[in-house]
């Protein structure tokens, strides 16, 4: 009997040990794997929550691990819930969930009743799932429909791959537009029936055209881009809008998807609008692009012999963008009544040569950066192939050049047969400190008539103001006390400013008519 009792003892002391080296839990390292990296949840209405959405969380490694947190970004304020291997919770962290090597576990998610209530005016309500901390946090996203809309975005395939597109030689996450996909949206028409969201890198291929019908609303996810291809075009169609409580009612926008009041003027919450190397007669009417980090990219186009632009710019304005408002590469663009607002580098940047051509526009840089730029002409890239390109027209008729720094226009110019560029009734902040540029012909505003012809040159902030209505507020509308009222060549002010107001006589220089108003 005793000898049973002790061979029983050794079986459970055996028995024992091997049960704690079998499941002793490592911290995770973050190496998790996910059946989705976005959950996209039902469209829901006030008082109707969503169906409850699956997510697999897969452990791929031979170790056992503890995932010290799973979470919910918005925590206690989230209006998904879950429930995380069996375990209901409440908006709770789920603190050292455990998980076996080479085994996974389930995640339902749903949307509660009030999401719809507590975003009465946005089609989209978002979150994250976090698992883990610090440096080897992992998320997936969750995106819930709220209003109705188009969601545009990659394919993914049985194999867990994502449909791409190549650029630049590169596979980047992406789909190409299909005329042959009304129902959800993706095609060559896009009207104001409901707004748009894009996932990834959308890209109109050669010989098709993307119209974008008035008061359309395209939003980007963070990182997103909508490429024009080479032969492709983009015809954006904004009409005046004549309701003084909506005043971009007809006018088409391109915006981030995250439409919080917080998120109205952040910037870099997107990619951009990339009008590729061969793309053509690509127009923006009446449109404003806001919040990426470059509004307008736009490189070479059809070549600098195309005696019509290649991307036409009217009634337009960019405000709030990381990098650049507008950056071309040998490019050929027509602008009238362009505004550009606020950009964390140049808010135009003409640079590689090319053929540019703006009349009545208003570009403005307050960034708090020392290095900022409201416009910027060059013809080169160190580098490249060429490495000069000829500038074979940078002509700037009756526009304001301003911001907060005392130098708001520089041309950066190496030798080359062709370079002209010519400034005329124009207003430009220009504040030759310490005279370092007193010497250098390219900025004789007085006695060069051939490059500058009647410019006004404010040398402060209190000499040759425009006296713009609110910069923070992107409302660049000028004063009746503006230095630029009056002082516009009447031969180019023949079309309407950029509120479809009628330019009367003194005209005014500039994208706005000059007006009376209160500080906003």
């Amino acid at each position: 009997m005793r000898n049973l009792l002790f061979l029983l003892f050794i079986i459970s002391t055996i028995s024992l040990t091997s049960c704690r080296n079998d499941f002793e839990f490592e911290p995770s390292q973050g190496g998790l794997e996910f059946s989705k990296d976005t959950v996209y949840l039902d469209t829901v209405f006030t008082n109707i929550g969503s169906s409850t959405y699956t997510l697999k969380v897969y452990n791929r490694s031979n170790k056992n691990i503890s995932i010290p947190s799973i979470r919910l970004g918005k925590g206690l304020d989230s209006k998904y819930r879950m429930t995380v291997d069996g375990i209901v919770g409440n908006n709770r962290i789920f603190e050292n969930v455990e998980m076996l090597a080479k085994d996974s576990m389930y995640i339902f998610i749903e949307v509660t009743a009030d999401v719809a209530a507590a975003n009465p005016t946005d089609f989209l309500y978002t979150d994250q799932i976090l698992f883990g901390n610090g440096t080897t946090e992992q998320k997936v996203e969750l995106v819930t429909l709220i209003q109705d809309a188009y969601f545009l975005y990659p394919q993914r395939f049985d194999d867990g791959m994502y449909e791409n597109i190549n650029i630049g030689g590169r596979p980047e996450r992406g789909f190409v537009l299909d005329e042959n996909d009304p129902i959800n949206g993706n095609e060559y028409i896009w009207n104001n029936s409901k707004p748009y969201v894009i996932y990834g890198y959308a890209a109109v291929p050669a010989n098709k055209t993307l119209v974008v019908e008035a008061g359309a609303r395209i939003h980007f996810h963070a990182e997103s881009v909508l490429i024009i291809g080479d032969q492709g075009s983009i015809k954006v169609n904004g009409l005046p809008s004549t309701n003084p409580e909506n005043p971009l009612e007809n006018h088409v926008v391109f915006q981030g998807d995250r439409l919080e009041p917080i998120y109205e003027d952040v910037p870099g919450q997107w990619g951009t609008i990339w009008l590729t190397q061969g793309s053509k007669n690509n127009e923006f009417t009446n449109c404003v692009i806001k919040n990426g980090v470059v509004g307008l990219l736009i490189e070479g186009n059809t070549g600098l012999s195309n005696p019509e632009a290649d991307v036409k710019l009217k009634n337009v304005q960019i405000y709030d963008h990381s990098n650049y408002g507008i950056l071309a590469r040998t490019a050929n663009i027509k602008g009238e009544n362009v505004v550009i607002n606020s950009a964390g580098q140049i808010a135009l940047a003409c640079s590689y040569g090319g053929k540019y051509n703006f009349n009545h526009s208003t570009f403005n840089n307050n960034w708090a950066s020392s290095r900022q730029l409201s416009v910027y002409l060059n013809n080169f890239i160190e580098g490249a192939s060429p490495e000069v390109q000829p500038m074979e027209e940078a002509t700037f008729t009756n526009c304001i050049i301003y911001g907060s720094n005392q130098i708001q226009m520089l041309i950066d110019k190496v030798d080359h047969p062709t370079f002209n560029y010519k400034f005329d009734h124009c207003l430009i902040k220009f504040n030759n400190v310490n005279n370092v540029y007193s010497d250098n012909p390219l900025y004789q505003f007085s006695s060069d008539t051939v490059h500058y012809v009647n410019c006004i040159i404010a040398t402060n902030n209190s000499v040759a103001n425009p006296r713009f209505l609110n910069i923070i507020k992107n409302k660049l509308n000028i004063g009746d006390d503006s230095a630029a009222k009056g002082q516009a060549n009447p031969s180019f002010s023949t079309l309407p400013d950029i509120l479809n107001n009628p330019r009367n006589p003194p005209f005014d220089i500039g994208a706005y008519n000059s007006t009376i108003f209160e500080e906003d």
